[in-house]
């Protein structure tokens, strides 16, 4: 990522490449119930670093808080990010904290920006959102209208007031959105909209794990690689025959080997030693804590690689994932 003209004096770590800086709230808008919308600029309109659909950024809060947002602006606009926060009614501080202390002129700390969820090119795309997990999607959508490419989109809500966007995208997009109401319509059938494999299609999905999980059922007869995912929370993930309980992680640009119990992860093992790795969620979806493996087989339990980075065990997500080798070599 090339990074310009942003907070002198700072710079990308070398663990990710990624920029840390102070953001203004330039501007704050109620997007629907319980959503807001928050625009953040640089000091004195310097350039943010650059960004494409499926990014999202780190907002360090208070209280060492670290909570990921999709950007769902204009890509193009350089001089601006924005992103929409849900209020959780299960908020373990971090909507909580955007929702009543983030105001217009307010100055946050931010991070990023991150691609785990990347538009890569089509013939078609079909994209599901379910509730705020129509943040990600618009980009998606303006990008794939302004190439050409045939697309369209399934947006998914309780009910009319809780759908942020949505009047915005129908006037844009016409009949490409269909927006489905469960107050109004009932439960949406997942399973008879995806019950026909599409060539060339690429189904994108983002939204509450019910959703997820009957996508990700319905997707199984589609051709492989058809599917592409962004979580907020992490599946239930079972290990596998053959993890270890135990077992070595060699760092190898710092020259630190560390011990990994059955009670430790592997990133407090690297952060116990000093080894510099950022992390955020602590789930195993957010991909902050990524890392190359360069020797040894790892045993995943995220819930964000692909099948095919999986099959290729050439990285890791430090939070959650453990060993199937006495020894991993990780590239950092």
């Amino acid at each position: 990522m090339t990074v310009t003209n942003i907070a002198e004096g700072e710079a990308p770590s070398e663990q990710t490449g990624e920029f840390t800086t102070d953001l203004t709230v330039t501007d704050r808008h109620d997007a629907a119930d319980g959503v807001v919308t928050l625009t953040l600029s640089a000091p004195d309109g310097q350039t943010l670093p650059a960004w494409k659909p499926g990014a999202h950024i780190d907002l360090l809060l208070d209280d060492g808080l670290v909570r990921q947002y999709s950007l769902c602006g204009d890509p193009r606009d350089t001089g601006h990010w924005r992103i929409g926060v849900l209020l959780d009614p299960a908020s373990r501080g971090g909507s909580r904290l955007v929702h009543d202390r983030l105001h217009a002129g307010s100055t946050v700390r931010v991070r990023g920006p991150r691609n785990n969820f990347p538009l890569v090119d089509a013939g078609e795309y079909l994209f599901i959102a379910g509730g705020i997990g129509i943040t990600p999607i618009l980009a998606m959508a303006d990008e794939a209208h302004r190439s050409g490419t045939e697309w369209s989109l399934l947006y998914l809500g309780r009910t009319a007031a809780t759908m942020a966007f949505a009047d915005d995208l129908v006037d844009r997009y016409g009949d490409r959105v269909r927006l489905w109401r469960d107050d109004e319509h009932g439960l949406f059938d997942i399973g008879a909209e995806l019950a026909e494999p599409r060539e060339n299609t690429l189904v994108y999905c983002c939204g509450p794990e019910p959703l997820l999980a009957a996508v990700e059922e319905h997707c199984g007869t589609w051709p492989a690689g058809s599917l592409r995912i962004e979580r907020f929370t992490a599946k239930q993930i079972e290990p596998t025959e053959g993890a270890l309980e135990n077992f070595q992680v060699e760092c190898r640009k710092s020259g630190v080997t560390v011990d990994v119990s059955g009670d430790t992860s592997i990133l407090e093992a690297l952060e116990d030693a000093d080894v510099e790795i950022f992390s955020s969620c602590q789930e195993g979806i957010c991909g902050t804590c990524e890392a190359s493996v360069l020797e040894g087989e790892p045993d995943h339990r995220d819930s964000m690689l692909t099948d095919e980075q999986r099959a290729a065990g050439t990285v890791i997500l430090t939070c959650v994932s453990r060993s199937r080798s006495a020894k991993l070599v990780l590239d950092l």
